[in-house]
């Protein structure tokens, strides 16, 4: 009767210890073929500043991929710990996730975690961070941006944009749609290119967020860049660059070189990320 039992167990054990390696196995596999579904292409460079305070990161899980670049705003290492911050506390929350049904609503929430640990963790000194995010899965493109992130996808040789950014100009501009500027005040204010929203800032203000989703077509190519990128470079120059038959890695470093070639002595820190679905250049739109 022992002998049985104990046969019984060690088989009942057996059993679940096949069980728990066959779902190990079946997660890995899930995260291989998801890593499998995505190019992307990564870069930076510092510019003329001392510190590179922009961070640039990639998660790719069972739900899709997503990117974050983080602009940060500070002197000295603040603005470098506000960006880390911002793009971890983005990336950890994306990370558990098996599907992202409501991308809007995970965006407001993550944007809001990120400025108050900004807040917290910085206290009485002045920085924060600028961030733009890309999601994407096997069909959609969706975004969200606080302070003056570039969104844009390529799309049939031409780099088309998507996000705003929240710059003084882009604020007077919808203030002159909303007729609450006039014509003449708004023309003066487009010269003003300063940021007037960003992750751990007083009075923090709701994110851009992308209207509808986009949806993805065979060969579409999706840029995610800071200042140091297209403050330096037209979108004609990046066109032209990632028109190029060439790894995303590639691309991304010749941007970045493009970018550093500038005689502009007062160049910002540049991130950028590509991402492509793969085997997208093959596949009919």
């Amino acid at each position: 009767m022992t002998g049985g039992m104990g046969l019984t167990f060690a088989a009942g054990a057996l059993y679940i210890i096949l069980l728990v390696c066959r779902c190990l196995l079946q997660h890995r596999e899930t995260d291989c073929i998801a890593m499998e579904a995505f190019l992307t292409g990564t870069a930076q460079t510092t510019g003329s500043r001392e510190i590179q305070a922009d961070t640039a990161q990639l998660w790719t899980g069972t739900a899709g991929i997503m990117a974050v670049v983080a602009d940060g705003i500070g002197i000295a290492n603040t603005g470098k710990v506000c960006a880390q911050i911002a793009a971890d506390t983005i990336l950890d929350r994306f990370e558990p996730y098996q599907e992202l049904n409501n991308p809007a609503y995970f965006f407001r929430t993550a944007f809001s975690e990120a400025h108050r640990r900004i807040q917290r963790t910085i206290g009485e000194r002045r920085g924060g961070a600028g961030a733009g995010a890309v999601f994407m899965d096997q069909n959609c493109l969706h975004y969200a941006v606080a302070g003056d992130i570039r969104v844009a996808v390529l799309r049939g040789g031409e780099l088309i944009p998507l996000s705003k950014g929240q710059t003084m100009d882009v604020l007077a501009a919808q203030a002159y749609e909303d007729g609450k500027l006039s014509r003449q005040e708004t023309i003066w204010s487009m010269e003003e290119k300063r940021v007037w929203n960003y992750l751990g800032q007083d009075g923090f203000h709701e994110i851009e967020i992308c209207e509808q989703p986009v949806r993805l077509k065979a060969g579409d190519k999706v840029l995610l860049a800071s200042k140091g990128i297209f403050e330096e470079l037209s979108w004609r120059e990046l066109e032209d660059i990632l028109i190029v038959t060439a790894s995303l890695q590639e691309l991304a470093e010749r941007i970045i070189s493009a970018a550093e070639s500038k005689e502009n002595p007062q160049k910002e820190n540049g991130s950028v990320i590509l991402i492509q679905k793969a085997g997208g250049i093959n596949e009919k739109n």
